[in-house]
């Protein structure tokens, strides 16, 4: 009886090992230039961390991060997106419409509101433990001295024993030393006068990868779970958003106001 008893407890953990992504995976984004300045694609099971470029491109970092997560998270699991109160007060509430803009299912996403960086960084290391989780994302406000070298190393180890990958947005702050696979900086890229608004563009600069070397790249998201080169991108010209540009509807209802 023992013996069947450790054999279905072996059997239900292979099956648990099964339901996440293998350690250490590649994924690829689909962006072929990125791909291959990542060497394959996106690691998965590992922390990456990602800084808007400024103020103005925290909504596209938001959806630069939900583009990732879809990549790597699998479209049967949870995301879960821990965020500091002030970030919401800040930059607005993540809405499902805009989500349903990017192609990721609303009803996927679990949003875990917490007070502050200590309380983000608990949050988030429990859900790492959770079954049936993709992704976790851990939104910061400021400098969050608590997200520190240790800090980062704990989630760099959890990632890869529980096989689930996790991001952190960074607001408002600098990069600092850590574990993190990748680090991006990311501002938001305007759409050609005429051109179709569906989806997002992204200015995305690979400020550290540590198994590869980094870029600039123009990177269009149409929501099909694969990024986009793009005529500018393949040209080597990379540009800033200019502040008269207009907002695409899709980039306005991501997140809203409270």
């Amino acid at each position: 009886m023992a013996l069947e008893k450790q054999e279905i407890a072996a059997a239900l953990r292979r099956r648990l090992r099964q339901s996440h992504r293998a350690e250490g995976e590649l994924r690829p984004l689909g962006h072929a230039t990125a791909d291959a300045c990542l060497g394959g694609g996106l690691k998965c099971a590992a922390l990456h961390e990602i800084f808007p470029a400024g103020a103005a491109d925290a909504v596209a970092a938001s959806g630069f991060v939900f583009s990732l997560a879809a990549c790597t998270g699998g479209k049967d699991k949870w995301l879960v997106w821990v965020q500091q109160d002030f970030s919401a007060l800040e930059w607005g509430e993540i809405f499902g419409t805009g989500l349903l803009a990017l192609g990721f299912d609303p009803n996927r996403l679990m949003i875990v509101k917490v007070p502050d960086a200590a309380s983000a960084l608990r949050a988030g290391a429990e859900a790492l433990n959770c079954c049936g989780v993709g992704a976790v994302v851990i939104e910061l406000w400021g400098g969050a001295k608590v997200f520190d070298l240790v800090a980062s190393r704990k989630f760099t180890l959890l990632t890869a024993k529980h096989g689930v990958t996790a991001f952190a947005l960074r607001h408002a702050a600098l990069p600092a030393p850590n574990t993190a696979e990748t680090r991006w900086r990311v501002r938001a890229a305007p759409f050609a006068a005429g051109a179709n608004w569906d989806g997002a563009r992204f200015d995305a600069e690979l400020l550290r990868n540590r198994h590869g070397g980094l870029g600039r790249w123009i990177m269009e998201w149409n929501g099909d779970g694969r990024f986009h080169k793009t005529g500018a991108a393949d040209a080597g010209a990379v540009f800033a958003t200019p502040l008269h540009r207009p907002v695409a509807p899709q980039r306005e209802i991501l997140r809203q106001a409270i």
